[in-house]
């Protein structure tokens, strides 16, 4: 197996760019990505700075993106993916901006969706209900959905799904 060959700052810099153009980054997982490749802290925070300066990263962007795929491709909520974006190390006003930029509709179907497939395989009304009440509304909360919104989506399944 050969070594890895050294890459130069500049090299590094056009890769990062291109990934950046053909997907969001945000800061942090390209400052790893450059880490990785051997660059020192002061070749990073170069690149860095002109991958931000020619707006090939937006840390705001990328939570706003972040948050919408998330939410409708996921189906997570929106607990789950402020601590995703907690994660990445982004700021405290890009992750609530990524917050609020969720459709409220999309959301919503989120929450329909992961609450109607966990449900399809649990007896709700049978010998085990109250526990399987209980593990519905545990997972629902478990992608991150607030626990008012798992109440009532609970409620509203078993509503709907009366024998």
């Amino acid at each position: 197996m050969k070594d890895k060959e050294a890459v130069t700052p500049d090299a590094a810099r056009i890769r990062m760019a291109d990934l950046c153009a053909r997907s969001e980054q945000c800061e942090a997982d390209i400052r790893q990505k450059l880490y990785k490749m051997g660059m020192t802290s002061s070749q990073t925070a170069e690149i860095i700075e002109y991958l931000t300066n020619h707006k090939f990263i937006d840390n705001a962007r990328f939570a706003r993106s972040f948050a919408r795929d998330k939410c409708r491709f996921s189906a997570w909520g929106k607990y789950k993916i402020q601590t995703a974006l907690a994660a990445k190390r982004l700021s405290s006003k890009d992750i609530s901006q990524g917050i609020e930029n969720i459709e409220e509709s999309d959301y919503r179907d989120a929450l329909r969706r992961t609450a109607v497939a966990k449900a399809r395989g649990m007896d709700l009304f049978g010998e085990d209900a109250r526990e399987n009440r209980m593990k519905l509304y545990r997972h629902i909360v478990s992608r991150g959905f607030e626990s008012n919104l798992a109440a009532e989506m609970v409620r509203t399944i078993i509503k709907d799904s009366k024998p």
